[in-house]
């Protein structure tokens, strides 16, 4: 999937195990090898102020903890958005001393690709005021280029006021500005996004029908984007139990598109696993596992 992720495809996957399985484990493990290949990593868990869809900046709460959860490989533990602007205007300068051309230009260029999708104006925009505070040594103008980017604009007036543009990241825009990231990632020399959504279980103890359905229609949105080729350098992993995927009440069962779309092979069943499809289970260690690895722990120590 990191692979490819890094050609220019996209992926995603549902991880679905019991509480203990290792699912948090497994997307580390995940997020440690997408950073060795030169992956951008976001990450968050979903909890009750953070959403997929909500219309009370539930959504904007959760882009905002993936952008403070940014990680490239040499800063691993997160925090890393304003060095991969850094390293796309490095970049940027790297190719204007090679090439002979004015530096402006050259960011005007790779700013207008994004441009052509949802909300690439805005977006390629204040990456542009971020350069100018960069020229300038205008601290100000670059932190508000990285609270634009991050979410943190309650309302659009205040980011016409401080950047000039007229719109903000909202929770209608959330998966549109991660395309978004994921096309400006590899503009600044990274081989792709991975989007890392840990606790989906929050999505299934909603207690309100209509706002569960509208993150499942949201994750159907996604995962049809995905699978019909629609967006490029971007994978997503999304765990949680199994109460969340299979229950037909409240998990993603209830929603038929999505049920259809995530169904379990009918051949694989007992010692047959299907790893092509979108989700992915992990099972508990059975008790010869379990006494394997004591074994070896035991002789570790």
């Amino acid at each position: 999937d990191i692979d490819r992720v890094t050609d220019g495809g996209s992926s995603i996957r549902f991880i679905i195990g019991e509480f203990g399985s290792g699912k948090t484990f497994f997307l580390n493990l995940v997020r440690l090898v997408a950073l060795k290949m030169g992956v951008v990593v976001m990450s968050a868990g979903l909890a009750p102020n953070r959403r997929l869809h909500a219309s009370d900046g539930q959504a904007r709460s959760l882009f905002s903890e993936l952008t403070h959860n940014t990680a490239i490989r040499t800063k691993p533990e997160g925090g890393a958005l304003e060095s991969v602007i850094e390293r796309f205007i490095s970049q940027a300068v790297a190719e204007s001393d090679e090439q002979g051309t004015d530096i402006d230009s050259i960011i005007r260029n790779k700013l207008s690709r994004l441009q052509e999708l949802v909300g690439g104006y805005e977006f390629a925009t204040v990456i542009a005021r971020y350069w100018e505070g960069h020229l300038d040594g205008e601290e100000e103008l670059k932190s508000n280029a990285l609270r634009w980017l991050r979410a943190e604009f309650a309302s659009s007036t205040d980011a016409r006021g401080a950047l000039g543009v007229r719109t903000i990241i909202d929770d209608e825009s959330v998966y549109d500005h991660l395309k978004l990231f994921s096309a400006f990632v590899c503009e600044a020399g990274y081989k792709g996004l991975i989007v890392i959504l840990d606790e989906m279980v929050n999505l299934y103890k909603l207690g309100s029908r209509q706002a569960r359905n509208s993150n499942y229609e949201q994750i159907l949105h996604m995962l049809n984007d995905v699978l019909q080729g629609g967006v490029s350098h971007l994978g997503i992993l999304m765990s949680g139990t199994p109460d969340f995927l299979l229950d037909t009440r409240r998990g993603l069962y209830s929603y038929e598109a999505l049920q259809t779309r995530l169904a379990q092979n009918p051949f694989a069943h007992k010692c047959y696993f299907d790893l092509s499809g979108p989700v992915l289970r992990l099972q508990n260690l059975t008790p010869e596992y379990l006494l394997a690895l004591l074994t070896k722990i035991r002789r570790v120590f």
